[in-house]
């Protein structure tokens, strides 16, 4: 019994501890929820109202318009007056777009044309006008067709000087259709009337050859080689298109055979000959262009030597033509001047001095005209010997 009762005292006092834990965590827990609120309460509340109120703005004063006044380009005698403002900057215009040459409507006038073209560049001027005259009757106002002909009595007028006016007139048609009509070819038919039409005779005087250098390469081992260096000279303001301008040096040779010594022109095949315009741009910078006229003779064999004598270099002449027409020449030594260059003969009908033998002193070597006879040689011995009557008609 004395066991039962402190068994409920010890259940009693253990169920006292758990209610009083228990009541101790709800103190706890209702302190922290006060501090908590305590705390909330402390932060300030902001409130958002919205408050309609007139205010008024005063304008801004309005600024007077910069005065808009032309001003004179800038030049070494008027230089630009000082502003107190900076004009802006010009606004750069866009590129001007370059004009073409006008399409040909009709496919067969351009086949002629072409045709036309080719033929001028060969050199055949009679194929071309007919090309450019059929070409003509179909289309007569083409600018194509018009400058083309142009360009053909230009070359033609090398060697007719008449033929002029005509390439003028078919420059001046070009030239009247304008820009809108004739594209490209309007600029350079006005540069064609401007310049005029350039003859080989207007630029004698102002197109001539300098004095030629020779060198001979004595240490090629190749054979013989010699180069010659020919200046073309210019006047000022002379304007000269490289395609009209034609520089010929035929090299001489000389042989020794049976122990007589010969000068032939170069034989074809044997030597070679290089040309070289080694001063840049055909421009005439300074007034001279150089060309490098190279000769090679290689060695030759010795039964070649036997049959047709040893040959060697002799000299050359150098010929400046213009448009097809000889404007210069030089020689050296001066004596080939009068000697035909390779491939050249020299002319059946050259005059000839008579000599005594072929000359009758009875006059039958003139023909007879009634009325008329020839007088006797006086004898020019004697200084004091009377001349003969003149005969009367």
């Amino acid at each position: 019994m004395v066991s039962g009762v402190r068994q409920s005292t010890l259940v009693f006092r253990l169920s006292c501890w758990v209610l009083g834990l228990v009541a101790f965590v709800q103190l706890l827990c209702a302190g922290v929820a006060l501090a908590r609120r305590v705390e909330q309460a402390r932060v300030p509340r902001v409130e958002e109202k919205v408050v309609t109120r007139i205010v008024t703005v005063p304008a801004p004063a309005t600024k007077a318009a910069a005065e808009v006044v032309a001003v004179a380009p800038a030049s070494p005698t008027n230089p630009a007056p000082a502003t107190t403002a900076a004009l802006p900057p010009p606004t750069p215009l866009p590129p001007a777009r370059p004009l073409a040459a006008p399409m040909i409507a009709d496919p067969v006038v351009e086949r002629l044309v072409d045709e036309a073209r080719s033929a001028r560049v060969a050199g055949d001027m009679a194929s071309a006008i007919v090309k450019l005259e059929e070409a003509r009757s179909k289309a007569a106002g083409d600018p194509n067709v018009l400058y083309e002909t142009g360009l053909v009595y230009e070359e033609m007028a090398a060697y007719d000087p008449r033929l002029a006016d005509q390439a003028a007139d078919a420059y001046q048609e070009v030239f009247a259709l304008g820009t809108t009509g004739a594209g490209a070819l309007y600029r350079l038919a006005a540069e064609k009337l401007r310049d005029g039409i350039a003859m080989p005779a207007d630029l004698r005087g102002e197109l001539a050859l300098g004095r030629v250098k020779i060198f001979r390469d004595s240490g090629n081992e190749d054979g013989e080689r010699v180069v010659v260096t020919v200046p073309v000279q210019a006047a000022p303001g002379t304007e000269i298109a490289s395609n009209d301008l034609t520089v010929k040096v035929n090299f001489f040779d000389s042989t020794m055979r049976d122990g007589k010594k010969e000068v032939q022109p170069a034989a074809e095949g044997l030597c070679e000959t290089r040309y070289e315009w080694v001063s840049g741009e055909f421009d005439f910078v300074g007034g001279e262009e150089l060309l490098r006229v190279t000769y090679l003779m290689p060695p030759q064999e010795i039964q070649q030597e036997h049959l047709f004598g040893k040959r060697s270099y002799y000299g050359q002449t150098v010929e400046v033509f213009y448009k097809g027409e000889l404007i210069d020449a030089q020689a050296w030594p001066r004596h080939l001047a009068a000697r035909p260059g390779p491939g050249e003969q020299q002319p059946e009908d050259m005059p000839q001095f008579l000599t005594e033998d072929m000359i009758e002193l009875d006059g039958s070597l003139l023909p007879d005209r009634p009325g008329d006879f020839l007088p006797e040689n006086p004898d020019l011995n004697p200084p004091d010997a009377d001349l003969p009557a003149l005969p009367e008609n």
